[in-house]
């Protein structure tokens, strides 16, 4: 028998899809006003400290960049007060996570997460031959943390909890994690993926992983949401100094780039920047919100800069997605989540929402005659 090249379980995985850009909508649809909703990016774009201090980097590009990230990681250390040994770098926390599946996942191992939960780490998690085992969510779409509890056990190697959650935008609480971290083996590697907690931090029940100190917890988290820097694919994570050797010993050398690194630099040095994205993203959700709730979709209640909501079919999910589409609006349809009866809406500048709302008036007539609303 021959032998595979491929092993089966990359056969079997999707090429993961990302939200439509915005050129290639221009392009399909000859429109000029295009709201890229799909993609959970920073409306208002990165830092001037960041632009200021990626261009002056410009000039460098010849020269490999510190392998070590010596700058960042002290910017790092000052705010989290943690040492270097304590962090490691990657492009974006998607590049951190390939560095776990790397040094910890072997073929065979067992992987816990919750259903439907975020993509990345699934193709990650498989591409290294993990046997995922999922929990289903609650009725209200949040992680179900009791039947994670009962799941978890001494052949559990990794278990991955996106907190806020993508797609759904829920989140598990402090009492929930405390809860839940009694029942995990000191052996199990947790991964707490934080990567919208700029937009959490202010929720009074959520659990900042850095006020606790697991051995066996790892934190990640990235500069492509709120610092609005998605384009250089700069991520971090904390955790304990064996875990990071491990990490340094897989991860491929000069990542971030030098660009990352010194726009990741100057986006941590503006916090009012910062300021105002939360800002905005707190006052366009609220108007989102009451937008999708007068309109009967009663979306799911959430602590980041996107929303999903319930079509209750694919075909509903499409129509949406397509007639969106064809009036320069760009939204993210789930089925990739195994959610084909839901679409997540980022959260954009005020004209975006409003672009958004315009073209969900003149959809919904239609839409209604033939899908109406999900129970």
């Amino acid at each position: 028998m021959q032998k595979r090249l491929i092993p089966e379980y990359i056969e079997k995985l999707k090429v993961y899809q990302s939200g439509k850009p915005i050129e290639e909508v221009a392009r399909e649809k000859g429109l000029t006003k295009i709201s890229k909703l799909a993609s959970n990016e920073n409306p208002l774009g990165p830092s001037p400290y960041a632009i200021r201090e990626m261009t002056n980097a410009l000039w460098d590009v010849h020269r490999y960049p510190d392998m070590h990230a010596t700058d960042l990681k002290k910017k790092l250390c000052e705010l989290y007060n943690v040492k270097p040994a304590n962090i490691i770098l990657g492009n974006g926390s998607e590049g951190i996570m390939a560095y776990i599946a790397r040094a910890f996942i072997q073929p065979g191992d067992e992987v816990l997460t919750a259903e439907k939960t975020f993509i990345g780490f699934h193709i990650l998690a498989t591409g290294a031959g993990a046997k995922i085992v999922t929990c289903p969510r609650t009725h209200d779409m949040r992680y179900d943390v009791k039947a994670l509890a009962e799941a978890v056990n001494e052949n559990t190697k990794v278990l991955y909890i996106a907190n806020p959650d993508n797609p759904t935008g829920t989140y598990i609480t402090e009492h929930e994690f405390d809860y839940l971290m009694q029942y995990v083996p000191k052996h199990t590697l947790v991964i707490l993926d934080e990567a919208y907690f700029e937009f959490a931090q202010s929720t009074w029940d959520y659990p900042d992983s850095m006020k606790y100190r697991y051995d066996n917890v790892i934190t990640l988290r990235t500069f492509s949401k709120a610092f609005g820097l998605s384009g250089i694919r700069v991520g971090y994570g904390f955790a304990n100094e064996e875990f990071i050797t491990a990490l340094h010993k897989v991860k491929l050398p000069f990542e971030p780039n030098l660009i990352g690194q010194k726009g990741a630099h100057g986006a941590l040095s503006d916090y009012p920047h910062l300021e105002r994205t939360i800002r905005n993203n707190t006052k366009r959700y609220y108007e989102i919100l009451k937008f999708l709730d007068q309109k009967g979709f009663n979306p799911v209640r959430s602590i980041t800069n996107f929303i999903c909501f319930k079509t209750g079919s694919l075909e509903a999910s499409d129509y949406l997605f397509d007639e969106l589409l064809n009036r320069g609006v760009i939204i993210r349809p789930l089925k990739a989540n195994n959610m084909p009866d839901w679409v997540r809406v980022s959260i954009g500048l005020k004209e975006e929402l409003k672009h958004f709302f315009d073209a969900m008036e003149e959809i919904l007539p239609e839409y209604d005659k033939k899908y109406g609303r999900p129970d």
